[in-house]
């Protein structure tokens, strides 16, 4: 390339190229978790290694806010590889509730205590910390769509609730669902925030809000 070319790139001056590089350290401050906005939801990527497909906006809240009417005032909520669930309820400041996060990504790790290291594989190796029966609803969303996982994922779930249940996974899952944690299909239909093959639903075995329009 000629000197002649060269002098027909436009370049950036002192003062412009240090507001741009301010511009672009902003940006990545404005993504690191552990800020005012820790639990938006996808301000942890989704890592499709780990099977791990964030819900819309729009589902994570109504999951969150079924989530917090079935455990009542002071309740305590368990989510098991539902970590939007988990970000929704947390961004919306309900003091009065305790809320864990079971996950086997340590990113979510950030979330201090309520972070509980939790693989499917072995469903029941939980803290001490974490008593049985010990939550008033577990939202739980297993990772894969086999009997396997969801058979394994469901051994935590009663271990876990004093009763109540809110799963999502796929339709196909719906016989092996009923079976193992005597839920029910609802209405409501949850989208995510990329769309997935595989037709998604949630089941409670209780009567929830999810079956009614809001």
């Amino acid at each position: 390339m000629s000197d002649s070319e060269d002098d027909d790139i436009p370049q950036l001056s002192s003062h412009a190229l240090a507001a741009l590089q301010e511009f672009y350290a902003e940006q990545k401050q404005s993504t690191i978790p552990g800020r005012d906005d820790k639990y938006n939801v996808g301000v942890i990527e989704e890592n499709w290694q780990l099977s791990q497909f964030w819900y819309s906006q729009d589902t994570a809240l109504r999951l969150a806010q079924e989530a917090i009417a079935a455990a009542g005032e002071g309740g305590r909520i368990a989510c098991v590889s539902a970590p939007s669930v988990y970000q929704k309820l947390r961004e919306l400041h309900r003091e009065d509730i305790s809320v864990y996060i079971f996950e086997y990504d340590r990113r979510f790790a950030i979330y201090g205590e309520e972070f509980v290291f939790y693989d499917y594989n072995n469903p029941l190796d939980l803290p001490g910390r974490i008593p049985e029966h010990s939550f008033d609803i577990v939202v739980a969303d297993p990772p894969y769509l086999s009997e396997e996982c969801l058979r394994k994922t469901s051994e935590t779930v009663r271990f876990l609730t004093r009763g109540k249940v809110l799963l999502c996974t796929g339709a196909v899952m719906e016989e092996q669902a009923t079976q193992l944690l005597g839920v029910k299909m609802c209405k409501f239909i949850p989208e995510h925030s990329r769309n997935l093959a595989n037709e998604f639903r949630c089941y409670t075995n209780y009567d929830s809000g999810l079956d009614y329009e809001t």
